[in-house]
């Protein structure tokens, strides 16, 4: 029995979020898992120490605000992917959270690796799973390079194949032209495309066929069916999931 998955368009370890965060690990806990809040903070690897430093104290307030005992596991490059000691503090947490950063580093890092087989393992046994940004993004097929809007998509964690994720949606247009954002939003004829505001999310509940929205703005669809926005607390089941 998978667990809960969650994609978030922004606001990792954020008060705002505290009460969705919670339901993530309660989820988790009626499954069986411990009450443990797992912080990987892969995506964000090559930023600063101080930045790093920022994202484990956020985070680990958070834990610590919602009951949680908070662990922060520095999975920084391939070979930390490779620790037999971070794959066995993975086995059996109530949440794993993969916060923001680079989406295609965090691909390339854990792609193939025991960390990344921990996590799914884990959650395919009943832990939640959120992706956050670049940790939404990564959990499709493709990652489209917002950066290089030309380049070809790299190759993401594959658990979501046919769901492709532009998260902080509602500042994409301002960061980005609308020429190559026009670029970006090209996605094979089999894949779902979706833009996911910031302070919100979509989870889709262990045994539940649907996805659902949190938080304080929207979901767009941009291409699938339905093509529509959706808002806290409806529902959505995407075409071929």
């Amino acid at each position: 029995m998978n667990g809960s998955l969650a994609l978030v368009g922004s606001g990792e370890y954020l008060p705002v979020m505290a009460e969705f965060e919670k339901s993530l690990l309660e989820d988790g806990i009626k499954n069986g898992k411990e009450n443990i809040y797992i912080q990987i903070p892969t995506a964000a690897a090559q930023e600063s120490d101080s930045r790093l430093e920022y994202w484990r104290d956020l985070g680990q307030k958070q834990a610590q605000a919602i009951g949680a005992k908070p662990l922060f596991l520095p999975i920084y490059t391939r070979d930390d992917a490779q620790n037999m000691d971070f794959v066995n503090q993975i086995s059996n947490g109530a949440l794993i959270y993969m916060s923001g950063g680079d989406p295609h580093y965090l691909a390339k890092t854990l792609i193939d690796t025991p960390i990344w087989q921990a996590i799914v393992k884990n959650w395919q046994s009943g832990a939640s799973l959120a992706g956050c940004s670049a940790g939404a993004m990564v959990l499709s097929s493709q990652i489209p390079n917002f950066r290089l809007s030309r380049a070809e998509p790299t190759t993401g964690l594959d658990l979501i194949p046919n769901i492709r994720v532009i998260p902080h949606f509602n500042k994409f247009f301002k960061w980005i032209p609308e020429s190559a954002a026009k670029l970006l939003m090209h996605v094979p004829d089999d894949s779902i495309l979706i833009g996911i505001d910031e302070l919100t999310a979509i989870v889709k509940r262990g045994g539940t066929d649907f996805w659902q929205v949190y938080g304080q703005a929207k979901l767009h669809m941009l291409k699938g069916s339905p093509e529509a926005q959706f808002s806290h607390g409806q529902e959505i089941r995407f075409n071929g999931d």
